[in-house]
């Protein structure tokens, strides 16, 4: 049954809600419940008369008492716990206070925190929200997501549970992470949270933990595999295109042997997009576009090793083949040829067996034919960075300290303004910390992090500022800017468009404080900026509605809900 429809009265053009439901129902549902914020009319209209205190309030007092117990509360588990039961209970009071606080509350309701959420999900869920789709019922997808209520989903958060943050397979415990990845798209985007639906597709667990935990709520299977898996992949694509035909699909922390191929498979098909790879490439790629401007430099004159290649690393790189070619106007496998990718085993170079995602970056045996080195195994670290003369160094491996001092004191020898993107999360898996950066290449570094750092004070008194590469700066815009414009598919230059809006926001005097990306303070902001470049971009290729820019300026200012209580008034069904 549908929940309630938003609707203007054409005489005084007040916007109010048209609710179908009444009494404990309205109060039981978290997106249409204002708590003591009922008005005296409401109340008698809606059966709500005495089923509450006396006293009418505000949303302003709703958050200022909600954000008083989340403050009270002792640890970061518990801030969680805290804050998601006021999401169950009143959405508009949870995304006043997450939009108000994001910063504070980012590490909350995302990572890190809701990791140790999702690994004991089954042990503190308090409400359902969302779809859990299996094997068992996806045959039924087409009802399963009517009975959501809601008419007009525009933005779904899709995972499967099999490589939750760095803990791996959770199973249905992994649907903190859609929840969370909703939320932010909500408070840093303004997509109405009525539009926007978190999805489970519960295939299984091969985590024993989870299959022995007689609390487990998951589907209690190992997971399936092969072709299997991707039947119920297809049928549940089927039934969203059927019910939410315009509907962006976000793919969310699915292993790097489907999240590719997931990719290939329905990019045709499906407005989507995978943020794991293609939303840390355009955040990285932004941070380094700035970096160049301090540095004077041009991408294609750089020389980049990225140590760890697996989904994030491959989508760094692709990022940034894409801004070599747009802004530098060089081939795509000149491009490619610049990057030195690095796994575990060390350089990866052809001939190699490598997974598809890696084949394009495998460097040619002649590129090393000079190398004073063993060419009985693959270069190391080091050695690519001594050898190849690597001046930006990028880390997604998660082994901490692997940029130590003498590798960076050899990356300051290869040029004035080294470029260090140390993006291992959390901070204990980080290859460098900013200080540590700082003393091994003399202050001379243009730094950014995967996690959040404070600025460093410098011998005179001087701070530098330390960017996060928070992948929060582009996926709420990316979802805005495809929606707004009706976009049929998400593409490599439209990650672009989104990378170049984001770091043309930095001032030049952000930059000289050594900041690579705007402050997180002012994410509605950018997200307004990378929406309209997107949509522009989409536009552009002929994958959009044909609008002139202010037409599209408009529509998404527009679009971004402010988080507010509307007037309610009953519709009979």
């Amino acid at each position: 049954m549908k929940r309630f429809e938003m609707r203007m009265d054409p005489l005084t053009h007040e916007v109010y809600y048209d609710v179908y439901c009444k009494g404990y129902q309205l109060m039981s549902d978290p997106l249409l419940n204002k708590g003591y914020a009922f008005n005296p009319e409401e109340r008698r209209e809606f059966y709500l008369t005495g089923l509450m205190p006396d006293t009418v309030g505000s949303l302003e007092e709703q958050v200022a008492r909600n954000y008083a117990h989340l403050q009270s509360s002792s640890g970061d588990l518990d801030k969680y716990v805290t804050i998601m039961s006021v999401l169950d209970r009143s959405e508009t009071v949870f995304y006043a206070i997450l939009a108000r606080h994001i910063e504070e509350l980012l590490p909350i309701v995302y990572t890190p925190t809701v990791g140790q959420a999702c690994m004991n999900m089954s042990h503190i869920l308090r409400r359902y929200r969302g779809i859990y789709v299996t094997p068992n019922n996806v045959h039924n997808i087409e009802d399963i997501l009517l009975n959501v209520g809601l008419s007009n989903i525009s933005l779904i958060v899709a995972t499967d549970g099999e490589r939750i943050l760095g803990l791996g397979d959770l199973g249905a415990d992994g649907m903190g992470i859609p929840i969370g990845k909703v939320a932010l798209y909500v408070a840093a985007a303004g997509i109405h949270p009525a539009s926007t639906l978190p999805v489970c597709i519960d295939v299984g667990t091969n985590n024993e933990r989870l299959l022995n935990d007689p609390l487990y709520l998951g589907y209690r299977h190992p997971r399936l595999t092969g072709e299997a898996y991707y039947q119920v992949i297809e049928r549940f694509v089927q039934g969203l295109t059927r019910v939410f035909p315009r509907a962006l699909l976000q793919w969310e922390d699915f292993g790097k042997h489907h999240a590719f191929p997931l990719l290939e498979r329905y990019k045709e098909r499906l407005l989507s997009f995978n943020d794991d790879i293609q939303g840390t490439g355009a955040t990285a790629a932004a941070a380094l576009r700035t970096a160049l401007k301090i540095k004077g430099a041009k991408l294609s004159d750089e020389r980049i090793g990225i140590m760890g290649f697996g989904q994030a690393g491959s989508g760094v790189a692709n990022a940034i083949v894409t801004m070599m070619m747009a802004d530098d106007g060089i081939s795509q496998e000149e491009a490619r040829r610049r990057i030195y990718a690095i796994d575990i085993n060390g350089l990866l170079l052809e001939r190699m067996s490598v997974e598809a995602y890696q084949q394009n970056f495998l460097q040619p045996l002649e590129a090393i034919a000079k190398w004073p080195i063993s060419k009985e195994r693959p270069p190391t670290l080091a050695e690519v960075v001594k050898h190849a003369r690597i001046t930006m160094l990028i880390g997604l491996s998660a082994q901490p300290g692997i940029f130590d001092h003498a590798l960076l004191e050899t990356l300051t020898s290869n040029t004035d303004r080294p470029i260090v993107l140390a993006l291992s999360n959390p901070t204990s898996k980080i290859e460098a910390t900013p200080q540590q950066v700082m003393d091994a290449t003399r202050g001379r570094a243009l730094i950014a992090t995967g996690s959040p750092f404070p600025p460093i004070v410098g011998s005179e008194g001087r701070e530098t500022q330390i960017s996060q590469c928070n992948n929060l700066y582009i996926f709420p815009g990316m979802g805005l800017g495809s929606i707004i414009s009706q976009a049929t598919r998400v593409t490599h230059k439209m990650f672009h468009a989104a990378s170049c809006a984001i770091s043309d926001m930095v001032t030049a005097d952000q930059r000289s404080q050594g900041c690579l990306l705007p402050a997180l303070t002012d994410i509605r902001k950018v997200s307004f900026e990378v929406a309209l470049a997107v949509a522009k971009q989409a536009r552009q290729e002929g994958l959009a509605i044909q609008v002139p820019d202010q037409k599209l300026f408009d529509m998404i200012h527009n679009a971004m809900w402010e988080p507010q209580y509307y007037p309610y008034r009953f519709h009979k069904i």
